[in-house]
């Protein structure tokens, strides 16, 4: 294995001499991990650029100190990666109307040993590896965005950004536009290769889900279901969680980002699963809910019907036009005409959260859960209403990754039984 060679004395000696070679080669194109080809990401930033109008774009991508290997979630800026697919800390990305420019830090070689060996700008090849025509040293990033600032008026960055502040010194007198406004629109509308790896996200999670779901007994606990399906996801070659696993069994179903996992499941209760994995950059989000024992009781099994009535209703009113809030509208409405709580009122104050938003580089990605925007064919969105009723700690939702289509919604992740008869059978032992 590469990463055992590294911890050898032999690749401390050649590292330490410079000698990059093929296991250079090896190792960085394994970091970058081109899930979409390099011609996507220049096209990309070709439609950037052509709505830039009068501004340069400044993108930092993460440092190493940011790309906690710990943390779930993308490990490089988002908005970074959908321009560039590079995975490498400390690099720097500009766009002009005209241009594009990459910069790269230089060679640390202490640090390289600890990390492997990363590309600079100054190395042989780093052009085709790259994809940019332009690569310059990170050192030369001030120079050239003060010399690309004579020509633009303005300046377009990821507002909040770790760096903003550097730029607002660099350009005191500009205001700072968010990066979102050209790139959210980009985002929003999925590529087939960003599609197919959704789907393959999809396709891994629900696995994982059925996994936990042939475990799940009373007496285990929540963590033991998270580590299930983590490992499921990893096993597959996902590289992490595309969020805090949320397994919530009785009362803490009723939490919306329940992330302990530390109580012992018991008979009788139902567990709600929220895990989707995270695979070559792209997120997937799938939430099922379950009864502990493999039967719901028969109050369970209305409540869980109604949730899947509402999606239903939903999903019939997902096409290009509809928008996000009206989604959670028809949710709302449907649930107050179906059924009621434990006093006999209706359920729609008991759907706490907005029923849809964007998936994709991020499990919350464009559209954005309160965007207005018309939705159009080819974004990718969840679907996840739900009921959480505190006075019967039952918490239910049901939640699927849907691509929008000319022709309406198809559910991405509809391999994994959401009828509660289905889900019954899935259980049996």
């Amino acid at each position: 294995m590469l990463s055992e060679f590294f911890r050898s004395p032999m690749a401390i000696l050649l590292l330490m001499h410079g000698l990059r070679g093929v296991l250079a080669v090896a190792v960085c194109v394994s970091s970058l991990a081109a899930e979409a080809p390099r011609e996507e990401y220049r096209a990309r930033r070709e439609a950037a650029r052509k709505s830039l109008g009068d501004a340069v774009l400044v993108l930092f991508g993460r440092t190493a100190e940011q790309m906690d290997p710990l943390s779930n979630g993308p490990l490089q800026d988002p908005d970074f990666y959908y321009l560039t697919g590079w995975t490498q800390p400390g690099a720097i990305l500009m766009l002009t109307p005209h241009e594009e420019m990459l910069f790269l830090p230089a060679h640390d070689r202490v640090h390289e040993v600890y990390t492997g060996p990363l590309w600079a700008a100054t190395d042989q090849d780093v052009r085709g590896v790259t994809g940019f025509e332009k690569v310059l040293p990170a050192a030369q990033f001030e120079a050239q965005f003060s010399k690309a600032l004579e020509s633009y008026a303005q300046v377009s960055t990821g507002i909040g950004a770790a760096y903003a502040g550097r730029l607002k010194r660099l350009a005191p007198l500009r205001e700072l536009k968010d990066a979102a406004e050209v790139l959210g629109p980009l985002r929003a509308i999925k590529s087939k290769a960003e599609i197919g790896l959704i789907e393959h996200s999809t396709n891994v999670s629900v696995e994982a889900h059925r996994q936990a779901w042939r475990r799940i007994a009373p007496g285990l606990f929540e963590y033991q279901v998270a580590a299930t399906m983590t490992y499921a996801m990893l096993d597959r070659g996902c590289e992490s969680n595309a969020y805090d696993p949320i397994v919530g069994s009785g009362p803490n179903g009723i939490a919306l980002h329940y992330r302990e996992n530390s109580r012992r499941m018991e008979a009788g209760e139902l567990v709600l699963m929220d895990v989707g994995a995270q695979c070559g950059a792209y997120a997937t989000d799938i939430t099922r809910t379950v009864p502990v024992s493999g039967k719901f009781s028969p109050r369970q099994r209305e409540l869980y019907d109604i949730v899947l009535g509402a999606q239903r209703a939903v999903l019939a009113a997902v096409k290009p036009g509809a928008t996000l809030p009206q989604l959670t509208q028809i949710a709302h409405e449907y649930l107050d005409s179906h059924g009621k709580d434990s006093k006999g009122g209706p359920l729609g104050k008991y759907l706490t959260h907005r029923v849809s938003h964007g998936v994709g580089l991020e499990v919350h990605d464009y559209p954005q859960a309160r965007s207005t925007d018309p939705l159009q064919a080819g974004m990718v969105i969840a679907i996840e209403p739900g009921l959480y009723l505190p006075e019967e700690n039952i918490g239910i939702r049901i939640e699927d990754t849907v691509l929008v289509t000319e022709n309406g919604p198809r559910v991405l992740s509809g391999a994994l039984p959401k009828e509660a008869a289905e889900i019954e059978k899935a259980m049996a032992r």
